[in-house]
């Protein structure tokens, strides 16, 4: 697993796949502010809808304060379709498939459950500014909390 990227590291502008099958890059993905870019394991499972629709109900308070929200896992085109229509997320997935983001991130490594051991995505959030420098790093997130402590952490940076 490679190291997970810290604060203040600028990140390269990845040129990514969106569930829609547009080509973009972060810095286009990114509001007036910033992203929040988040890795989740994977599609339709609990934690990770829960996960999304938490963001999708807080998308227009990250927006108001010049956030744009986006989520990448190593899921197919197809299958980020589906989940986001099945959810009616209101904004882009990643499609991640050959795990690139997710391994230059750091957050691609292994996992235990239920006392097997494999490979898959650790569940962490990056806040970037609008120039793609990591301004703050979630790692193991917490799903129920983590949407009001992302809200609290950027209000206090700009009040």
């Amino acid at each position: 697993m490679s190291e997970l990227l810290k604060e203040n590291k600028k990140i390269k502008n990845f040129k990514v796949l969106l569930d829609n099958g547009e080509k973009t890059t972060l810095k286009e993905l990114a509001g007036n502010k910033g992203l929040i870019l988040y890795f989740y394991p994977k599609d339709n499972t609990p934690g990770c809808t829960k996960e999304a629709c938490s963001f999708r109900d807080n998308l227009e308070e990250f927006q108001k304060i010049g956030y744009n929200v986006v989520g990448v896992s190593a899921d197919s085109l197809e299958s980020h379709q589906k989940f986001k229509n099945k959810h009616n997320l209101n904004f882009p997935l990643i499609v991640d498939e050959s795990k690139e983001l997710c391994q230059y991130f750091g957050v691609w490594g292994e996992k235990k459950m239920y006392g097997k051991t494999y490979e898959g995505i650790n569940r962490t959030t990056f806040i970037l500014d609008k120039d793609l420098k990591i301004i703050k790093v979630y790692p193991k997130v917490k799903v129920e909390e983590h949407c009001n402590q992302i809200l609290n952490d950027l209000a206090k940076l700009y009040l």
